[in-house]
């Protein structure tokens, strides 16, 4: 018998799923059981009534994430509602279902989805695979997916895989932003400075502007405006020049003033000596990040990006075979792919065609260096003795990482000396200290 006491205390959706299991059993047995009514949305507790709105899913669609999410919510419901039916534990292999690693209870497959859905109604069966295809809306949206199975067993064997992201979704209503770890190799980067503390060349601000213009419009341009089949999925381009000219903290503006998360990728953590690893790891987070609306942010991207070698051994054909990988899944991705790095023939060439934008940050010429002085001193302190020291050291030919790494020096000096004044001997010491960090002479003249 069913224990109505249960289903009274899970969530209205859950409730649902244990009454559907308990019916399709009854059905195999002869013993047929009311068929569970469908839920109205005004009873649901768990967070999909907005997604699903938003796709416009039918009830079939809602039911299989529910089917999905139930472990997640109620690790035993499957086991209980299937021993209550079967009380001399036959085994019942049309219902599908595994157990795994950790897990100890039932983990649905795509066998136990469409038992649940479709009983045995095969032509119904047949039908309802669409829900696992690659272009259907979970699959293109990474949403919920079918585990690979071993070779030679049927597909629907295959565990019921609900992204992680969706399970925190439509469990507490919201996503947090993704940790950094081995399976997510990349750092959400933040500032809170804005357009008014980078000081770049004009081409370069024409470019940015251009930058900027993708991000806010692109998706009226591909689907308003029609070109979707006409232009490329998202935007690529490469930043380089210098270290220091700013390359990074204008990624992190573009992603500051259009709403979007900017994610730097650890490439030390991607790129593996082992043959597929670096694949897959890209892959991994490329899918994580699709449809996100992140901006990636490849630094020091010749690790990744570099150019093809002649093919001597087995190791320089696979490595070739990653900037192929690489050349494709960047075509792919629906966002925005910046790649930083100091020379810009350090990048592959086949990489080159294919950027929408290639922006080269110089150092800073000497009126510019004199801005970016002024405006990185502390805007309430004074110059000793009254100097006016952003006009008496834009002479010497620092980045502006350089100049943030002087003034941070000159400012330490000063609390050193326990002075409120920063004095132009520690500012001249401290581009001292930068000059010979990268191996140049210094000289007061």
């Amino acid at each position: 018998m069913v224990d109505f006491n249960i289903i009274q205390t899970l969530p209205a959706e859950l409730a649902f799923v244990r009454e559907l299991v308990q019916y399709r059993i009854g059905m195999l047995q002869g013993a047929p059981l009311d068929e569970p009514v469908f839920p109205q949305p005004a009873s649901w507790q768990l967070h999909l009534i907005e997604f699903a709105a938003k796709y416009h899913l039918d009830a079939e669609e809602i039911i299989l994430l529910w089917i999905a999410l139930t472990p997640h919510v109620k690790s035993d419901l499957y086991d209980e509602a299937i021993q209550e039916m079967l009380k001399d534990s036959v085994d019942l292999p049309a219902i599908g279902g595994m157990r795994g690693k950790n897990f100890r209870g039932f983990m649905p497959t795509g066998e136990t989805a469409l038992f649940l859905l479709a009983g045995e109604n095969f032509h119904r069966r047949f039908q309802l695979q669409r829900l696992f295809e690659a272009e259907h809306l979970f699959g293109k949206n990474r949403i919920l997916s079918l585990e690979d199975v071993p070779p030679g067993e049927p597909r629907m064997s295959g565990r019921l895989v609900l992204s992680q992201e969706y399970v925190e979704l439509f469990t507490t209503g919201k996503v947090s932003k993704p940790h950094f770890s081995s399976n997510f190799p990349a750092r959400l980067i933040q500032t809170e400075l804005t357009w008014d503390d980078l000081v770049l060349a004009e081409d370069v601000l024409v470019q940015v502007k251009e930058m900027e213009h993708w991000l806010l419009h692109s998706e009226r341009l591909l689907n308003e405006w029609g070109m979707k089949n006409k232009f490329k999925k998202g935007y690529r381009v490469l930043f380089y020049g210098p270290p220091g000219t700013g390359k990074t903290l204008t990624a992190n503006l573009l992603g500051n003033f259009t709403g979007r998360d900017v994610y730097k990728i650890d490439l030390s953590m991607v790129v593996s000596k082992y043959i597929g690893e670096t694949e897959k790891n890209l892959e991994n987070l490329f899918a994580r990040a699709e449809a996100k609306k992140w901006i990636l942010f490849f630094d020091e991207a010749d690790a990744l990006f570099g150019k093809r070698t002649g093919v001597r051994d087995a190791h320089d054909k696979y490595a070739n075979q990653e900037v192929s990988y690489l050349l494709q899944r960047m075509e792919d991705f629906d966002g925005l792919i910046i790649l930083a790095s100091n020379m810009k023939n350090n990048i592959d060439d086949a990489f080159i065609r294919r950027f929408n934008a290639i922006v080269h940050f110089n150092l800073p010429t000497e009126d510019d260096r004199l801005l970016i002085w002024k405006k990185s001193f502390p805007k309430s302190i004074d110059f000793s003795e009254n100097m006016n020291i952003p006009e008496l050291v834009k002479k010497y030919e620092v980045s502006g990482g350089n100049i943030i790494n002087i003034v941070q020096y000159a400012c330490l000096k000063a609390f050193e000396k326990n002075k409120s004044e920063i004095c132009l001997q520690d500012v001249l010491a401290g581009i001292k200290r930068e000059m010979h960090k990268e191996g140049r002479p210094f000289s007061l003249s």
